[in-house]
């Protein structure tokens, strides 16, 4: 019990082993493409089958506790669906690095001054719209990106990433 996976050897023939994090991704495209909320059966299916039923649900179970994927009785099993969009998924991962950090500041400053001069712009248009209430509901990305177009012709507003770029 040392430790050591039971079955083959890494290396000893068969599949390549898969991290945690691309078996989620693929746990997730597959919910993404399902017509309709799915089963573990359905996901273990769409993936090719060479994983087992048990590490399909573990990746579900994590997932769900993670927040990102929702899942509903039928029977004695569970449908899954995804709980948001690609996008709407790449956020809560960020959201949830930014949590785990002790200094927010910090993380958020370096993260801003690596920015492409279009992301920063997309983003103060993005953080204006917010915090003017000019959200409209329909989430269009070129409402946003009309008004990073428009940025430079406004005052930009002072943040502490500024300082980071010597600005």
């Amino acid at each position: 019990m040392g430790g050591k996976p039971f079955g083959k050897a890494p290396g000893a023939g068969g599949a390549r082993r898969r991290g945690q994090g691309e078996l989620e991704a693929q746990v997730l495209a597959a919910l993404h493409d399902a017509p309709s909320p799915a089963s573990a059966a359905w996901v273990q299916e769409r993936l090719g089958g060479d994983l087992a039923y048990t590490t399909v649900m573990t990746i579900l179970s994590r997932l769900h506790a993670k927040q990102a994927v929702t899942r509903e009785r039928s029977g004695r099993a569970y449908l899954w669906t995804p709980a948001a969009d690609e996008a709407g998924l790449a956020a809560l991962r960020m959201r949830r690095v930014l949590d785990g950090e002790p200094d927010r500041d910090a993380v958020l400053t370096s993260f801003v001054s690596a920015l492409s001069a279009h992301d920063e712009q997309l983003l103060r248009a993005l953080l204006d719209r917010a915090t003017t209430g000019d959200d409209d509901g329909d989430d269009d990305p070129a409402d946003a990106t009309a008004t990073a177009a428009e940025a430079p012709a406004t005052p930009a507003r002072h943040h502490p990433s500024d300082e980071a770029r010597g600005g």
